[in-house]
């Protein structure tokens, strides 16, 4: 059998594409989440819910998935659960029978108190990797890929203006 090392396995083009090279840093930042979360039994797609929530009360369970990118099926399982754990309730929105409005409950608002400095010290540990200024330069480039296809132009000033396309899915859309 042909042993051949990581350094020595001819990657072709995927190193320099843009989707490969995310993919790989996404999994690194994600393997860190899960650890430092792991006590907390919580996903970062379920940390995104709560954390919109706890700032947004209120917003309507369609207004949260859209806010995340979330397919409104993934939606209703990933609340679901945060039901089931007692830390984000529905409340039937006054006028529409069809809709809910969301809030944390107090354990909600008691876990995402205790989640601030896991959240911290894991953001933390990937700003050490990059520095602080790599850091706001990769969100700024990350911004300006997520919002190519929206009205307002990248921050760079590059990009077209009002030109809608299509949209892979978001983080917390596939099961995280």
């Amino acid at each position: 059998m042909n042993e051949r090392t990581k350094a020595e396995i001819d990657l072709g083009p995927l190193p320099e594409l843009i989707g490969y090279v995310l993919r790989r840093a996404q999994l690194v930042v994600f393997q860190d989440f899960f650890s430092a979360f792991a006590p907390f039994d919580i996903s970062p797609a379920q940390f995104s819910v709560l954390t919109v929530i706890e700032r947004n009360p209120g917003l309507t369970q369609t207004q949260v998935a859209a806010a995340l990118g979330i397919k409104r099926t993934n939606f209703v399982g990933l609340l679901n659960e945060l039901e089931k754990r007692t830390l984000a309730e529905r409340r039937q929105v006054s006028g529409d029978k069809r809709s809910y409005a969301l809030y944390l409950t107090p354990d909600g608002a008691a876990l995402t108190r205790k989640l601030r400095p896991v959240l911290k010290a894991h953001e933390a540990r990937m700003v050490a990797k990059v520095s602080e200024a790599g850091r706001d330069q990769l969100v700024a480039l990350l911004h300006d890929i997520a919002d190519a296809g929206e009205t307002r132009e990248p921050r760079n000033g590059a990009g077209i203006r009002g030109a809608k396309a299509s949209r892979a899915p978001r983080p917390g859309s596939a099961e995280t």
